[in-house]
């Protein structure tokens, strides 16, 4: 059974359309090259979470969650990416994540 991981970011003040950005143009296929699935992409619609960016993710175990963040983390691709995007300050100022697994009576498996 898969597991899914829910990512919450806020951005840092002002910098929520280039977190956006790096996701739109240089994560998403970071992802797909270490084997970390998404699921989906959400910008909440309550104004005091109006800096914030949630997604999900989807692994076939915890085990290999781990092993794709390291890889990802570790690629030179990203740290290039994340270097040159946060040159001008970072972008997140707060990273929660949570690993939930589906219930048996639960669409989304």
């Amino acid at each position: 059974m898969a597991v899914f991981e829910i990512r919450t970011y806020t951005a840092e003040p002002g910098k929520l359309e280039a977190m956006h950005a790096r996701f739109r143009d240089h994560v998403l296929p970071l992802f797909d090259k270490h084997g970390i699935t998404s699921v989906g992409y959400f910008a909440p619609t309550d104004e005091q979470l109006s800096n914030t960016l949630i997604y999900i993710l989807s692994f076939p175990s915890r085990e290999a969650a781990k092993k794709s963040w390291e890889e990802f983390r570790n690629d030179p691709e990203w740290q290039k990416v994340k270097n040159e995007s946060e040159a001008n300050g970072k972008l997140v100022s707060k990273m929660e994540s949570l690993f939930v697994e589906p219930t048996d009576y639960s669409p989304l498996k």
